[in-house]
């Protein structure tokens, strides 16, 4: 089997800038991408730079974009990339510094995570004995698969909150740091402490929802639903009076009132207690009104609004 194949190579120190370069290999049908990489180093391209390890998807080393898509190099497979492609274009992860090649500085990744304390605080007061010392499998399960992250950077890569600002702290360790707060055997104190952080800017409130690191995540962790389990833990120790909690405070509050949104009085409710974002949204507000985008402030609810709110009060808003 004939393949070509892409590779985004770059040395900082040497080249004046990033480039493809191309290659055509004979390699067999069941290779993985990182078996072609490894072929291609040992047969024709002994200056290649990339990471591995296992080679078993445990270490998450490999990671890396490949056509397109943040993938673990050593489970992909080179006849269905190249079947879906026609070919193979590998680049390093996006949101790093590249060292050399498909190798980026993870040092910046791993400063994220360290801030996020990841490790456990646990009551002292409580005994191993008593049951909320013994770590159960109900209590397990309550952690939504967050524990399976190998933390291999894909999701980082994929984040568009951490392509605008560099400053977020990613959705990788703020799934981490669900797996702590969800942990019943965590302090009370600390877990509080621990979510007063994570609203600061750069934190919860800063992901956009985009989706990208539940698809690109080779573990099945879903980051961003354990991005909004923290909204939701945050809002309910009482950190809801910010902009992000204020937001889905007043959505409810709207739906539930009136069986809809109102955009016309989702910013009043969110932003009354900002006069500075208050009248920054009022240019905004103008226009959506002479396009006729803004509905009326103040309107009857819809028909079978018990309906609605019945729902919210059974889930207990």
């Amino acid at each position: 089997m004939r393949i070509q194949l892409s590779i985004k190579r770059f040395q900082p120190e040497l080249d004046p800038g990033p480039q493809f370069k191309e290659y055509f290999l004979e390699v067999g049908s069941d290779l993985t991408v990182l078996e072609l990489l490894i072929q291609l180093k040992e047969e024709e391209d002994g200056s290649l730079a990339f990471r591995y390890s296992c080679r078993s998807a445990i270490c998450g080393s490999c990671a890396m974009r490949i056509n397109g898509s943040e993938k673990l190099a050593c489970q992909t497979l080179v006849r269905e990339e190249y079947e879906k492609h026609e070919k193979i274009r590998i680049e390093p992860l996006s949101n790093t510094s590249v060292i050399k090649d498909l190798v980026v500085d993870m040092n910046p990744f791993w400063g994220k995570v360290r801030e996020i304390t990841p490790w456990l605080h646990p009551d002292q007061k409580l005994s191993h004995q008593s049951s909320k010392g013994v770590f159960t499998q109900e209590a397990y399960q309550a952690l939504h698969n967050v524990d399976a992250c190998i933390l291999c950077g894909a999701c980082v890569s994929a984040c568009n909150s951490l392509e605008v600002s560099r400053g977020f702290i990613g959705p990788a360790a703020l799934a981490k740091a669900y797996r702590f707060v969800a942990d019943t055997r965590e302090s009370e104190l600390e877990k509080r402490e621990r979510l007063e952080s994570l609203i600061q800017s750069n934190g919860i409130w800063d992901c956009v929802r985009c989706n990208f690191c539940v698809e690109v995540c080779p573990k099945d962790v879903k980051p961003m639903e354990a991005i909004v389990r923290l909204r939701r833990e945050a809002i309910k120790v009482g950190f809801g009076d910010s902009p992000g909690g204020r937001h889905i405070t007043a959505f409810v509050e709207i739906v539930k009132q009136e069986g809809r949104l109102n955009e016309a009085q989702q910013p009043l409710k969110m932003l009354w207690k900002s006069p500075r974002l208050f009248f920054k949204a009022i240019p905004v507000g103008l226009k959506m009104g002479l396009k006729g985008k803004l509905p009326l402030i103040w309107h009857w609810p819809i028909r079978g609004v018990k309906f609605v709110r019945n729902m919210f009060n059974a889930r207990g808003f």
